[in-house]
């Protein structure tokens, strides 16, 4: 059987491996390498947020009121995360590595307890209450990765 953890856990540890490459980039002064990596990262990030917002969440909410709470803290992240990327770009091309270090452990932090809450909550309960919709939500994770 399908469930929605599995391939949005799956998709977590992409993006990990984008931020990784990124960072690494970063460290090294390689400023077009960490910028190409940054776009791809970002990209991988908003188009997790854009299926867990657009699919996930919503579907979650139509059978129960009771994710409300946990769902609102998973966007105000998701929005926390966008503006730490968006801060990030610009570091970037400012090739301020001190600045792109510090913003890139601020998200990496945020990210890690993100995650987190994702795996060992929040998919659990849509795995269990969502069974038969596992395989049309996560769908557009395979389509686009």
């Amino acid at each position: 059987m399908a469930t929605i953890s599995h391939p949005m856990t799956q998709d977590h540890r992409r993006c990990d491996d984008l931020f990784i490459e990124m960072e690494q980039a970063m460290m090294n002064k390689d400023w077009l390498t960490a910028k190409r990596q940054a776009e791809d990262f970002t990209a991988g990030m908003r188009h997790h947020f854009k299926i867990e917002e657009e699919r996930l969440f919503p579907a979650l909410e139509q059978v129960s009121a009771q994710v409300d709470g946990p769902i609102r803290v998973m966007t105000m992240e998701h929005d926390q995360m966008r503006h730490l990327m968006n801060n990030l770009l610009v570091a970037i091309d400012q090739q301020a590595k001190t600045q792109c270090l510090g913003i890139a452990e601020t998200l990496l932090v945020t990210m890690q307890q993100h995650n987190m809450k994702e795996e060992n909550v929040l998919y659990p309960i849509a795995d269990r209450m969502l069974p038969e919709s596992a395989t049309e939500i996560t769908a557009q994770l395979v389509e686009s990765a």
